[in-house]
């Protein structure tokens, strides 16, 4: 493969994140001790507990343990339902909260794959700047004042931000929050890489951020990006106002918690404290691979600001491109050409390299 072909293309972890010994040990014991209650993972609930539609209460209650710890916040495990990854939850949120015809808000850029998630619901779209400190909240409010009760949905990336890397000031996501309750919209934090942190954060969920009487704020997580995206677990973490109407939605009414199994086979793996130890792994090899995307990027002459988390750098072209073009993250695609989203997680170290160097002038 030649240097100008290397996919930095793919938001994929690298194979042996995905193989290691340790961890597929950890998680053979952990699906064992799935097994061991198949009685209700292979079911759609139990006597004592009903129908699981919000996924199963010991899975629920695992992750909520887990996620506490990790965020250093208490989590209320009837706050949180499971889900297919974060896609399923962005779009389960979507299709409950909002219906053709609403608008929606996003960053400009953004993770362009939500304008297609947005646009299935019938919606129409339009894009608001980011800033260094996250989404540009004046403009904001100057799209609320204007449409007149239209938005009805901002989806903001607030931590990790895909693909500029920025994290939403605490500032920002109290004024974010307060607007909402104000012109009465709902929020999706699509929080993906919330737990993919290369140094020390204590940045909360934008969940946190939310009034229980009139909540506005459904945070989405998921396991993709910390164990592998085949596991297709993950979770939305919103106040029951808004929590229990999605499963009200009709695949889900009819079949209720699409991932019973998937998720009771992870609970052992949580409360082992596995989890926590595979993802130290994840955060420091992903770190290091950061650190050297981007110290070969200055190498080569380009600037770049390093990300603290995530998987994507988001660098300007002096003319040469690889990876995804900038702007397929706006919304009419009328932006961004000379930007560059790199993801550092997916080639071997030495084709990483190889494809920076392509870049040189």
């Amino acid at each position: 493969m030649g240097a100008q072909a290397q996919d930095f293309i793919k938001g994929w972890p690298h194979p042996e994140l995905l193989n290691y010994p340790e961890l597929k040990d950890a998680l053979l014991k952990s699906f064992q001790s799935g097994l061991d209650i198949s009685e209700q993972a292979l079911n759609y609930g139990d006597q004592a507990n009903g129908a699981y539609m919000l996924g199963h209460p010991r899975f629920r209650q695992a992750l909520a343990k887990w996620l506490g710890k990790r965020y250093d916040a208490e989590v209320d495990w009837k706050t949180l339902m499971s889900t297919v990854g974060a896609s399923m939850g962005i779009d389960l949120a979507i299709r409950t909260h909002c219906k053709p015809g609403d608008l929606a808000v996003v960053e400009e850029p953004t993770y362009f794959l939500s304008f297609s998630m947005i646009r299935d619901r019938g919606m129409d779209l339009t894009g608001v700047p980011m800033q260094k400190d996250g989404m540009d909240l004046d403009a904001l409010e100057r799209v609320l004042i204007e449409k007149q009760g239209k938005v009805k949905l901002v989806y903001t990336v607030p931590v990790h931000h895909n693909p500029t890397g920025i994290t939403m000031s605490d500032d920002k996501r109290e004024r974010l929050v307060k607007l909402a309750r104000e012109h009465d919209f709902v929020i999706i934090a699509d929080e993906a890489y919330q737990l993919l942190n290369f140094c020390p954060s204590d940045t909360k969920p934008l969940f946190y951020h939310d009034d229980p009487q009139n909540p506005k704020v459904l945070s989405v997580g998921t396991f993709s990006k910390l164990i592998g995206p085949g596991v297709k677990v993950g979770w939305i973490q919103a106040h029951e106002k808004l929590l229990k109407p999605l499963s009200n939605v009709g695949f889900i009414d009819s079949g209720n918690n699409p991932v019973i199994f998937s998720s009771c086979n992870l609970i052992q793996f949580l409360e082992s404290g596995a989890m926590d130890k595979h993802l130290d792994i994840v955060s420091k090899d992903l770190g290091d691979r950061c650190a050297l995307v981007c110290r070969k990027l200055r190498e080569v002459g380009l600037e770049v600001k390093e990300p603290k988390g995530g998987y994507f750098v988001w660098v300007k072209s002096k003319g040469k491109m690889t990876g995804r073009s900038g702007e397929a993250m706006s919304v009419h695609k009328d932006q961004f050409h000379d930007m560059m989203r790199l993801c550092f997680c997916w080639l071997p170290l030495p084709q990483l390299e190889e494809g920076i160097e392509f870049l040189r002038e």
